[in-house]
């Protein structure tokens, strides 16, 4: 849990590789469904593009479907998901019918200064969905994915002025969450603020 650019998807990324699990990322198994063109994708872009979050009836048929799947039996890392109350109860319901659990819930608190910066200069690969940052993890070739050589974008959802509009749909929708997570015992609060070797120190100590 936590903001956009609280960096859940860098350090998402980190722990599937160190513990071997999946990492179930809602953005990108989104953006994938919008470039496929299918229904959910048509469903989904416009929503993507103003900032605000996908209805929770497609998210939760998009998570059970992947959840199903016989690599998550191993162990997953979600990655956006659950973002609202009614997502958290449907995935414990999910959870249940497929004989998985919840770990941890990790909740990165992290400043809007911070938030604004990391996505303001963040920069995606359109093809394989590499994550750079201009200053933090620029590419080895300016504008170019080190992995697939594409050129890189900014996403729209990451321009300033939408990224307060998504700052502002999170506190509405998705802080909520931390009372639902505090209340299971589940919840482990983290400094977002940290760059990414500090606070990965932190989630080792958490195992």
């Amino acid at each position: 849990m936590g903001p956009p650019g609280a960096g859940k998807g860098t350090h998402a990324k980190i722990m599937s590789e160190r513990y071997g699990v999946v990492h179930l990322a809602t953005g990108d198994l989104l953006r994938a469904n919008v470039k496929a063109g299918n229904e959910l994708g048509r469903q989904a872009k416009a929503i993507m593009e103003k900032g605000e979050l996908v209805p929770d009836v497609l998210v939760i048929q998009m998570i059970r479907e992947r959840l199903a799947e016989k690599d998550a039996k191993a162990g997953f890392i979600l990655d956006g998901f659950p973002r609202t109350v009614a997502q958290a109860e449907a995935l414990k319901k999910m959870l249940q019918d497929l004989q998985l659990k919840l770990d941890a819930v990790l909740d990165f608190k992290v400043s809007e200064k911070v938030v604004l910066d990391r996505l303001s200069g963040r920069r995606v690969c359109p093809e394989c969905n590499a994550n750079y940052h201009i200053r933090n993890i620029p590419p080895q070739k300016e504008g170019i994915c080190d992995q697939c050589g594409t050129r890189l974008i900014q996403r729209k959802d990451d321009k300033p002025e939408t990224v307060l509009e998504r700052l502002k749909v999170y506190e509405a929708k998705t802080a909520p969450l931390i009372d639902f997570y505090k209340k299971s015992g589940l919840l482990r609060t983290l400094n977002g603020d940290l760059d990414v070797e500090p606070l990965q120190a932190e989630l080792g100590q958490l195992s």
